[in-house]
């Protein structure tokens, strides 16, 4: 039997937080699955990223992925908006740590270069070239299940090279790697 591994792709969000799951056998990509939370129907930002973390932790306790891969905020014009971005990932990078599964971030630019070969490429592109990529029938209404997927299959591209990203493999190294930000 081949080398195998479990990848969990996330998009955080504290409206719809998407992810999408491979399977890699023998270097070659499965489609395992794909959904995501919706988060529209709480006011509450506190309770959102209560439920970003027990998802994620479901995932991993479910699937036993043995990488996450996620997206990274971008960098927009809305200060609130960046923030609440920022703790929808903070949470879903703290369950995974929090289970010692190693994470890996991509820039959006990075996740649609790796799947489409544009960095510029739209959500729709990207969605399509999954579609095609892993040889699935038809593509959920919203597209942000397929951005964490994209992130998946991304991670799986970059496997092996030594510009990935920023990847924590547990709380010592997200320590270390981030030194100033901790208060002592």
């Amino acid at each position: 039997m081949g080398e195998e591994k479990i990848i969990l792709g996330i998009d955080p969000g504290t409206t719809i937080m998407g992810f999408g799951l491979i399977k890699v056998v023998n270097k070659k990509m499965q489609f395992l699955q794909l959904n995501e939370l919706d988060l529209k129907k709480y006011d509450d930002h506190y309770l959102k990223l209560k439920l970003i973390f027990e998802r994620t932790i479901e995932l991993i306790e479910t699937h036993h992925p043995d990488e996450i891969a996620i997206e990274a905020p971008f960098f927009g014009k809305n200060v609130q908006s960046m923030l609440k971005l920022g703790r929808a990932q903070g949470v879903a990078m703290a369950a995974g740590l929090s289970r010692e599964v190693p994470i890996t971030e991509y820039s959006p630019k990075k996740i649609k270069m790796a799947v489409t070969g544009n960095g510029n490429a739209s959500k729709e592109q990207v969605a399509k070239m999954l579609q095609s990529m892993l040889g699935l029938k038809t593509l959920p209404k919203n597209l942000d299940s397929m951005d964490g997927l994209g992130a998946a299959v991304c991670h799986f591209y970059n496997q092996g090279r030594v510009d990935i990203g920023k990847s924590y493999s547990g709380w010592a190294s997200f320590v270390k790697q981030n030194e100033k930000r901790v208060k002592k």
